[in-house]
């Protein structure tokens, strides 16, 4: 994990910029180096001071391609909602361990699951509940998402310990990306810098195994080794990653 501080800047309104730095640790500077989010008006951001082309990185489940995903994605034909067990059961709760940019667990939420979305970089949890925030206003989102989706800020193990047993533990920790289109390229070279390479990975494994009541869900590159070693139960490939999965107990 990166050790590196991620810095906002001091142009924030006064209420969210004291909201940031008491809940997420982030601390205001004038002159920002390298990645920092920034306040648009309407959105928080992150951008990198040397990479002029990056391109702001943001969390927003109401934009065009995670609208278009929702909607025309497959449902719960995606392999994604075969491999939690939706197609079987509507309305599972799971735990999102590694949430990232949240894409995947808004597609679990819009099938019907509860997500608890674990992260435990400032930045990056920043983003997530700023998306959240907006997600609560938009018109199509408002009257479902925030029941479905919430935000601990928290270390993965440490939540993986302490939070209530959810039927389902979902996996996605970082694995370096194969993949060279323009959109990986820019979030995955974010990622890396800002987030690191989860070491820690394979220790997530037994306490999402303890966790769960019914599977854990571990999605990985096609080219990649089983997560601690352990072989799944089944598999469902997707189409740029496939979803090991490790069945606890029947969904009834």
């Amino acid at each position: 994990m990166s050790s590196t501080c991620y810095l906002i800047q001091p142009d924030f309104p006064p209420e969210l910029a004291e909201s940031l730095q008491h809940h997420f640790g982030l601390q205001a500077t004038a002159s920002p180096q390298g990645w920092y989010l920034c306040w648009t008006g309407e959105a928080l951001v992150l951008r990198n001071t040397e990479l002029n082309k990056q391109g702001d990185i943001l969390v927003d489940f109401a934009s065009g391609a995670a609208t278009y995903r929702r909607k025309f994605g497959g449902g719960k034909s995606e392999a994604i909602a075969k491999a939690v067990g939706l197609t079987k059961k509507p309305g599972l709760t799971v735990v999102d361990a590694t949430a990232g940019l949240g894409r995947d667990a808004l597609v679990l939420a819009s099938l019907g699951a509860k997500v608890t979305l674990v992260e435990r970089q400032p930045a990056v949890a920043a983003l997530l509940a700023d998306g959240l925030r907006r997600a609560a206003l938009d018109p199509e989102l408002a009257h479902w998402l925030p029941e479905r989706m919430q935000l601990v800020f928290a270390p993965s193990q440490q939540a993986l310990t302490q939070l209530p047993s959810p039927d389902v533990v979902y996996l996605d920790p970082m694995f370096p990306a194969r993949e060279k289109s323009a959109l990986v390229k820019k979030e995955m070279q974010a990622f890396h810098q800002v987030v690191g390479t989860d070491e820690d990975a394979d220790a997530l494994f037994p306490l999402a195994w303890q966790l769960a009541s019914k599977r854990v869900v571990v999605k990985r590159p096609g080219y990649a080794e089983f997560l601690a070693g352990q072989k799944p139960s089944m598999q469902i490939e997707g189409k740029n990653n496939r979803f090991d999965v490790y069945v606890k107990a029947a969904l009834e």
